[in-house]
């Protein structure tokens, strides 16, 4: 008779979230929901000789990030593609005969919007914001920028970042806009000429692009954490909000 055990399954969405923010904790402590995939995703990297044992915690931490990278570099895979976040292609591959994969995120083609670029997943968060406030957005920088912008520390250089201008807003409709853009699923801040070389702006990393460069996912990391997603690490300073990604948006 055959073999119909099921597979476990690793939940991609709580293990993207936990690549984002588990590197940018002061200790070890678990994302919760993700534990048990990042177990068995750590296990499999132990087993291909990519992660010492002491690592296989649950927690994905920038060591995890490091070996799966390296992983993902193995497969051929360059740049983006080997970024250290899990993406759905990679980690198919890395779970055949060992687990499953649930709750698939994937950012999409990359498509010109304004005279920028971005993805069809940050493309379809910005037009919710955009409806829930109830205009439309102007891009300054798109997604996929690398060194277009020196003050941007790399932040572009990868998928799911935007700024977004703020010309015609008075203070409270800003504020608006970066609610309206944490509500779907972004990390969003309001930027201003005291805090950098930059004009008042909006910046809005899309939570748990797989295409998200290093420098954005530690944005991602530091909000969740309660951050203000720039070097001095300093506290929040936006408007409230439940934190969800896209996809939790879409559901709830």
């Amino acid at each position: 008779m055959a073999d119909v055990r099921a597979l476990p399954s690793v939940n991609m969405e709580a293990t993207v979230k936990a690549a984002q923010i588990d590197p940018r904790r002061p200790d070890n402590a678990l994302t919760p929901g993700a534990q048990a995939s990042v177990l068995l995703i750590e296990q499999a990297l132990r087993d291909r000789k990519l992660l010492d044992t002491k690592y296989v915690d649950g927690h994905f931490g920038t060591t995890t990030v490091a070996a799966y990278a390296a992983y993902q570099k193995s497969l051929g895979y360059t740049g983006l593609a080997a970024n250290g976040l899990p993406g759905k292609t990679s980690l198919t591959k890395l779970g055949a005969g060992r687990f499953t994969v649930t709750r698939v995120i994937e950012p999409g083609a990359r498509v010109p919007t304004g005279g920028v670029v971005i993805n069809t997943r940050t493309r379809a968060m910005l037009t919710e914001a955009e409806r829930l406030l109830g205009r439309t957005f102007v891009l300054d920088q798109g997604s996929y920028n690398p060194g277009g912008d020196p003050t941007s520390a790399g932040t572009h250089d990868g998928g799911g970042a935007v700024d977004i201008s703020v010309k015609g807003m008075d203070a409270a409709t800003r504020t608006e806009a970066v609610r309206a853009l944490r509500r779907v699923g972004f990390a969003a801040w309001l930027r201003s000429p005291a805090q950098g070389d930059w004009p008042w702006h909006i910046h809005a990393v899309a939570i748990s692009d797989t295409d998200l460069s290093s420098q954005a996912q530690h944005q991602v990391g530091d909000y969740y954490l309660g951050r203000n997603g720039l070097a001095d690490r300093g506290p929040d300073d936006g408007p409230k909000v439940s934190i969800r990604t896209w996809e939790e948006y879409r559901r709830n």
